[in-house]
């Protein structure tokens, strides 16, 4: 890519793409093509083709998906599954048909079989059971992932994928019934001080380990990976973490600490816990010359200061 380059971000509104978009203004990139749902829905393969024969993007960060935590995967796993399906195969099959020279398909870490060896390798992809509380998206993300590799090994395409971990940061969800577990406590917590509540309920026992990558880190890995990294490269995928996991137990006292909440914690054990750990092995993506620079007590201090300004009342 150079700054000129014609560079399109499906999802630039979301956590991932807005912080993609950030990371390459920031970088001189300034020919960057964008369009919101009302403007362009990713679900309909006409108005996506419309769209590619029109704009001509020369590159593509796939970033756009129907996202969510254990609720929102567990209530909605049909749309999880038909929305992400069809976003991925209509982007990529009209990058492929308008001759767009790299993609980049981001994917997730729950791609991973449920009860997989720790760390997580690139290899473990498909070696058994996915967790069942977001088997929908995940089946969904391995498609985009194969449907990369495959469109590579027929038509030579050069569409890449990578798999970030947990995410957080600017831009995250905070609708509790719909958002993953940093955004749902970081908004339990601050409530909780606001209101004076003497308690926080947290889902599961906190024994489940997870990593956490601040979104700005991710966004770099993924130009760095665009500007460095090839499909006919290393694999067909690449890892995006830190490298470090937490229990869930752990990081609701670290964000308990940053909002300066002083009541008591306590876990519903009739929730679910999912997935026991998902530390990605980031060994590849070190490799290749990259790492994760936002330690996660300055990214949590970052992502509460985001939310407070953002829900302030006008």
């Amino acid at each position: 890519m150079n700054p000129q380059s014609k560079i399109y971000i499906p999802g630039h509104r979301g956590m991932a793409g807005s912080a993609i978009k950030r990371n390459l203004e920031s970088k001189g990139y300034h020919n960057i093509i964008t369009r919101t749902h009302s403007e362009l829905d990713l679900t309909n393969q006409q108005t996506v083709n419309n769209f590619f024969e029109t704009q001509r993007p020369e590159y593509v960060f796939l970033a756009a998906a129907k996202v969510g935590g254990i609720l929102a995967n567990s209530t909605y796993p049909a749309e999880f599954i038909y929305d992400n399906l069809m976003i991925e195969a209509n982007v990529i099959h009209a990058a492929y048909n308008y001759g767009v020279k790299k993609l980049l398909f981001l994917g997730s870490s729950c791609i991973y079989p449920r009860l997989a060896p720790q760390p997580l390798k690139e290899s473990y992809l498909l070696t058994g059971e996915l967790e069942v509380t977001n088997e929908a998206y995940a089946v969904a993300k391995i498609a985009g992932i194969r449907m990369c590799k495959h469109y590579n090994q027929q038509y030579g395409t050069n569409f890449i994928s990578v798999m970030p971990t947990n995410l957080y940061g600017p831009c995250d969800n905070y609708n509790l019934e719909t958002s993953h577990v940093m955004a749902a406590l970081i908004r339990k917590f601050h409530e909780a001080k606001m209101n004076d509540e003497l308690q926080v309920v947290v889902w599961g026992t906190g024994a489940p380990r997870r990593e956490f990558l601040h979104v700005d880190d991710m966004a770099d890995a993924c130009v760095y990976l665009m500007e460095n990294y090839d499909a006919s490269d290393v694999g067909e995928f690449v890892n995006i973490g830190v490298g470090e996991d937490v229990t869930i137990r752990d990081l609701a006292g670290l964000i308990r600490d940053i909002v300066g909440y002083e009541g008591e914690i306590v876990y519903d054990t009739t929730k679910p816990d999912g997935t026991p750990q998902k530390l990605l092995d980031v060994s590849r993506l070190r490799k290749l010359g990259w790492e994760a620079r936002i330690s996660l007590e300055d990214g949590i201090k970052q992502a509460y200061e985001w939310y407070q300004v953002k829900t302030k009342p006008i």
